[in-house]
Parts: C-alpha cells; sequence; structure tokens
C-alpha cells in the first residue's frame, strides 16, 4: 500500500522552498498537467490539475503551510513509531519460517564452519600436489597433441590456389612422419 504523494512531491520541490520556488514549480508542473495541453485522458488530467492546484494554494499560503507542515511532521512520527514496533515485534509465521532473507551477522558456528572448508580445501590441494610430488610427476606437462616427434619438422608452406607457378610440396602427402 503506498502513501499519496505530499505536496512537495506533487509540487517537486523540497520543503523549505520559498514562494518563489513554489510558483516557478507550480507553471512548469501545470503545463505538464493542464487539461488541454497533456496526452492524459481528460478526466485524469483534471484529477492530476485539480490535486496540484490544491497543493501550490496551501503550500502557498504560510499559515496554512505551517498547519501542513505540522500534520506532515505528526504523519513521519507516527510511521516512525510503527515501523519501531514492527522492527520490536518478533515476526510469527504459521509456515514456520521466520525472517528468512533478513540480513544478520555470521554465528560463531557458522564462522566455524567456513574455517573447516577453507582448511578442507588447502588440505586437499596440498594432498594432490604432495602426491603428485611423491610420485615423482611433473607439475606442468606438455599437451599430447604438441609432442616433438608428432610434428613435422619442415615449416608449412602456403601455397595460392589462383597462382599457377607457384611450387611448393605435394599436398597428397601427409606432412606427420607415419608411425612404426
Amino acid at each position: 500500500m503506498s502513501t499519496p504523494p505530499t505536496h512537495y512531491e506533487r509540487l517537486g520541490v523540497w520543503p523549505g522552498a520559498d514562494s518563489h520556488t513554489l510558483r516557478q514549480a507550480f507553471r512548469s508542473r501545470s503545463k505538464a498537467l493542464h487539461p488541454d495541453t497533456t496526452s492524459l485522458p481528460a478526466a485524469e488530467a483534471a484529477r492530476q490539475f485539480r490535486l496540484l492546484r490544491e497543493a501550490y494554494d496551501q503550500l502557498q499560503d504560510p499559515t496554512r503551510r505551517a498547519a501542513y507542515d505540522a500534520s506532515l511532521q505528526q504523519q513521519c512520527l507516527q510511521q516512525q513509531q510503527a515501523a519501531e514496533k514492527a522492527q520490536a515485534a518478533p515476526l510469527a509465521s504459521s509456515d514456520g519460517w521466520g525472517r528468512v532473507g533478513e540480513r544478520r551477522p555470521l554465528s560463531g558456528g557458522e564462522w566455524w564452519a567456513l574455517l573447516l572448508l577453507l582448511l578442507a580445501l588447502i588440505f586437499c590441494l596440498l594432498l594432490g600436489i604432495g602426491g603428485a610430488w611423491a610420485r615423482g610427476l611433473e607439475l606442468q606437462v606438455q599437451p599430447s597433441w604438441l609432442v616433438a616427434d608428432q610434428t613435422s619438422a619442415q615449416p608449412l608452406i602456403k601455397v595460392r590456389s589462383d597462382d599457377p607457378t607457384a611450387t611448393g610440396p605435394d599436398t597428397t602427402q601427409s606432412p606427420f612422419t607415419p608411425l612404426t
């Protein structure tokens, strides 16, 4: 449930605005909301313009503005007290989930579980690397497709197919030496 905008929000000014600023804000907003100049439906435009006019009339008069500001402060105080009561009262939930998703600091048990997970990760890495080292395996190996005896000693020569005078290696023979 959203609250209706305040007169200040409706005019687009801050609560400490002077009468000149109020008048400028009213003029610019009335051009946008006047039923003759807006693209809103006529009934909605008339309602919005009427609310804008009421907001300007109330804020332009100093005594009415002071009363309006006092009522806004009272509403703000009531909303703040209601929010404090809502935070103080525990959330009663029928499904037993309570405050799921609410941010809170980690408990000691959660920190302990994270520490154990970190230690297990480090232990696994050390075990894998230590086991490979104990067996005499290299930690960095050359890929099998890049072994030297599988590649040709000659560099590949590119032959353009549209050049009739180009000479190059016979393309019907494999550049790789046969495996024996």
